[in-house]
């Protein structure tokens, strides 16, 4: 009896893409995934990762702080910028990672999940995830997103 052939198996992760399914360019209709989107995606999936502290360079954190401060929500794409294309992203990422954290397996980590949840949510084809670490979070530091006291004055 012949084994099943790739395309006749289900997809092994639930919500898995096959390349059958996706096309963002059919006789019907282009789809269109603006980079935006694939920031999200890409910043939700990285800080996600155990040993990712915070997103984002010095400025791009400091920044963020100061959105906190006049009530504005933290923006998961800190840190992360793409190229879209038709068919593929390339993604760099600037995070911040936690003391003691082995970052090459860190670095290994966050790759795979980017890659995985792009391809997944968006069709498109990863072709690589650079990886910048700009900074260790050291245990008892402050944290950048802490609550701000009172001004001392009104």
């Amino acid at each position: 009896m012949a084994e099943p052939s790739v395309k006749d198996q289900a997809p092994a992760v639930p919500g898995q893409r096959t390349q059958e399914a996706g096309a963002l360019k059919t006789e019907k209709g282009a789809t269109t995934i603006d980079d935006a989107v694939v920031a999200k995606i890409a910043g939700l999936a990285a800080s996600q990762v155990d040993g990712v502290y915070a997103m984002g360079g010095g400025t791009a954190r400091a920044l963020g702080v100061m959105r906190g401060m006049v009530g504005a929500e933290k923006s998961v794409s800190q840190g992360v910028s793409v190229e879209v294309g038709e068919r593929q992203a390339a993604v760099d990422l600037d995070l911040v990672a936690e003391y003691g954290t082995a970052i090459p397996e860190m670095a290994a980590a966050v790759r795979a999940k980017v890659i995985a949840e792009v391809e997944r949510m968006c069709g498109l084809e990863v072709t690589e995830v650079n990886i910048k670490v700009d900074d260790v979070h050291l245990p008892g530091e402050k944290s950048e997103t802490a609550e701000h006291p009172e001004p001392r004055v009104q």
